[in-house]
């Protein structure tokens, strides 16, 4: 397979993790640290006002020192004058990946708290992000969240120009009712976005989303959540607090947020404490007793430490054998609470050493892995490459990629989607349809931008068209009446 065509010094490039309207991010090596590294890079030198912001979004998450903040290595050009980033390579992948399932309440209660401590720095800052969503929040291998992407974040101060230019910043199935009215935001609406991803990750779908951007935005403003479930009635408090649609009846700030979440986990912690003592006898007066009453309360506190032991290595091996008994039947993530993973994980935080767990973690992520490429290799088939985004050959592809980046099946994938397009588009060319073959090499592009074949085609494509257009078409047989033809078959 082709390397990459982009160039950077001092790093190693593999291969790129996605692209959007004005970057893409590829996976690379740094030389000198020997540690992998996302590279973010511009696609595009002429637009000076997006090259600031995207300067200024370096220089913004540089400042924010969290455990729950991405962080920036380095901000550089290419030699084209192109800039770059250099950031932190997560490869636990995104919260997209969870889309459409339910997650149990601690884990989505974790997610949040983890977002809003972050998201608390951001707002000390000055700063609001306006582009809450689970694309990106991000995961480290231990299960950290981490957010990412602050290139439409802004300062306060300054966010009265949305209105003035009436663009709606961010995603609509996450915004909140003022910045989908292009009104100007504040800490608080990075409070509603994040209560949508927690409704989310506790009901398995976003009920504002609708058919097109339009109604996506109008039940932005108009529909109310639905209530959550009766075994989730303890969280309805603070799920109505984060979505209200008046900024004035939400949490003041992250700050409020967090407090309430602390209060919640009080709440719901073990209420059991330690008995107290066992009362002893009076001491006889003869010291001789004082050595066996010793003995007894050691022997006491050894059978007590030797029963919980006991417990809990019962308590592990089931555990374990559930675990082991949804990964054979398949259900790897689903349903919430009971599913491989969960019970593997559920062992882990009993014995965060048990090596059964964590292989069986790593056989969960391979299963999974299979599961994608069996999905790829489907869409492949019916002639989904690289369309719906989210249910296409070149998606499960990347997926994949994201939990293995050298995954040899995938990467073959990848490129089998480009001979695809390098084949439609030499039938297009054919056929004289040349800006139908055009589109074909730029898809193939968007599925592997470094394809030398593909790359070919691209820049030999005018000459191509035009070397076609100085010879003259080939005789077309005249094209009989049918009614003629009709006759002419009578009477012969």
């Amino acid at each position: 397979m082709s390397q990459p065509s982009i160039s950077v010094p001092g790093y190693s490039i593999h291969h790129r993790l996605g692209k959007g309207g004005m970057a893409e991010v590829y996976l690379a090596t740094e030389q000198a640290l020997q540690r992998q590294v996302a590279l973010k890079v511009l696609l595009h030198r002429e637009d000076a006002a997006f090259t600031q912001r995207f300067i200024k979004e370096g220089h913004t998450v540089a400042s924010l020192q969290h455990p729950s903040i991405i962080t920036i290595y380095r901000i550089d050009q290419l030699d084209d004058g192109r800039h770059f980033l250099a950031m932190e390579y997560l490869a636990g992948g995104d919260l997209a990946q969870y889309k459409g399932q339910r997650l149990e309440p601690a884990r989505a209660l974790r997610i949040v708290r983890q977002i809003a401590s972050a998201l608390a720095l951001v707002h000390d800052k000055g700063l609001v992000h306006r582009d809450i969503k689970p694309g990106n929040i991000l995961f480290r291998d231990d299960g950290t969240a981490v957010l990412s992407d602050f290139g439409v974040a802004k300062q306060l101060l300054l966010d009265s120009e949305l209105t003035q230019s009436g663009i709606a910043v961010g995603s609509p199935a996450y915004s909140s009712p003022e910045q989908a009215q292009c009104q100007a935001l504040d800490a608080r609406s990075d409070i509603y976005s994040l209560g949508v991803i927690l409704l989310e990750m506790l009901s398995g779908h976003n009920p504002f989303r609708g058919g097109n951007y339009t109604q996506t935005l109008m039940n932005q403003l108009q529909l109310e959540a639905p209530p959550l479930p009766e075994s989730l009635g303890e969280l309805q408090w603070l799920l109505d607090r984060m979505l209200a649609k008046d900024p004035e009846d939400r949490f003041a700030d992250c700050h409020v947020l967090l407090a309430s979440l602390d209060e919640l986990q009080d709440a719901d912690q073990d209420q059991t404490r330690l008995s107290p003592a066992v009362s002893l006898p009076p001491r006889p007066s003869r010291r001789r007793w004082l050595p066996w009453a010793v003995l007894g309360l050691l022997l006491l506190a050894v059978g007590s430490t030797g029963g919980y032991y006991w417990q809990l290595q019962q308590r592990i091996a089931g555990l374990l054998a559930l675990a082991e008994t949804r990964l054979s039947e398949g259900h790897l993530l689903t349903p919430a609470q009971d599913n491989a993973d969960y019970y593997f994980r559920q062992t882990l935080a009993l014995d965060e050493d048990n090596q059964q767990a964590n292989d069986g973690l790593q056989r969960v992520l391979q299963a999974r892995i299979q599961q994608y490429l069996d999905l790829a290799e489907q869409r492949l088939a019916e002639g989904l490459l690289i369309l719906p985004e989210d249910d296409s050959a070149v998606h499960y592809f990347r997926q994949v990629l994201g939990w293995e980046p050298d995954n040899l099946l995938a990467l073959a994938g990848i490129n089998r989607v480009a001979q695809r397009f390098i084949e439609q588009s030499e039938a297009a060319y054919a056929r004289r349809e040349y800006n139908l073959a055009l589109e074909q090499i730029k898809q193939g592009l968007e599925a592997e931008p470094d394809n030398e074949r593909l790359l070919a085609l691209y820049d030999s494509h005018e000459q191509r068209v035009r070397q076609a257009a100085s010879r003259p078409r080939s005789a077309q047989p005249a094209q009989q009446n049918p009614i003629k033809r009709l006759l002419n078959n009578l009477f012969d």
